[in-house]
């Protein structure tokens, strides 16, 4: 999962990183208004964690850019301000969660997960296609019940194709949602030829019903067979 941290403190961002990393999320970081609004208008995400009060402006601002632009992503607030107005009016305004500053990071965890379960998953922790099972609370992958071995990469870019089955995925994006935003000053794209080449070997050998299918010149598409 690829989160954006938008947060100006750079000990509670540290530590939220650190801890979410842990968790094997992405996590990119913007510590002030602009930078966060460069972040959201060239790249996808999975989950936007987002403070009100930041250098350069308001992140209530960033939430009314989004729902301008209709770009889609679960926002979770979190603010040191407890105000009624404010929550009312970031709810109000897109973002599907509100969580106020001092919070426990294992809570700030479970509504990421609770959030990304309610937009992609129909409040499920796993992702179950043709003969296949994607358990993303134990980070499993299973075929007719057995259990088969991924790597980390590996999982990311399988969850993230069956979020999106039969849809293209170019390899930008792919790139972007599991290797992170920074994957632009790279040299060219053979570390995702690597990783999709050892996918579709484990996919075939455990007779999964699903493929991954190369568009030519373009991307790829997860389709069932």
């Amino acid at each position: 999962m690829k989160i954006l941290l938008i947060e100006d403190e750079p000990e509670l961002a540290a530590t939220i990183k650190a801890s979410l990393e842990k968790e094997l999320f992405l996590v990119e970081h913007a510590a002030d208004f602009d930078s966060a609004m460069e972040k959201v208008s060239l790249y996808e995400y999975d989950c936007i964690l987002l403070d009100i009060m930041l250098p350069g402006g308001s992140g209530l601002e960033i939430l009314e850019e989004l729902k301008k632009s209709n770009i889609s992503g679960n926002v979770i607030i979190i603010s040191a301000k407890d105000s009624l107005d404010d929550k009312l009016t970031g709810l109000g305004l897109g973002a599907d969660d509100y969580l106020t500053k001092p919070f426990h990071i294992a809570e700030l965890n479970a509504r990421i997960k609770a959030v990304f379960r309610r937009k992609n998953l129909s409040g499920s922790n796993q992702i179950a296609t043709a003969n296949t099972n994607l358990d993303l609370s134990e980070r499993t992958f299973s075929v007719d019940g057995l259990l088969f071995p991924l790597n980390r990469k590996e999982f990311d870019i399988l969850n993230y194709f069956l979020v999106n089955k039969n849809r293209l995925i170019t390899k930008n994006a792919l790139a972007e949602h599991v290797w992170g935003d920074h994957i632009d000053q790279a040299d060219n794209f053979d570390f995702i030829y690597y990783q999709i080449k050892n996918l579709r070997k484990k996919l075939q050998s455990s007779d999964a019903k699903i493929e991954i299918q190369s568009i030519y010149g373009v991307g790829y598409k997860l389709v069932e067979l």
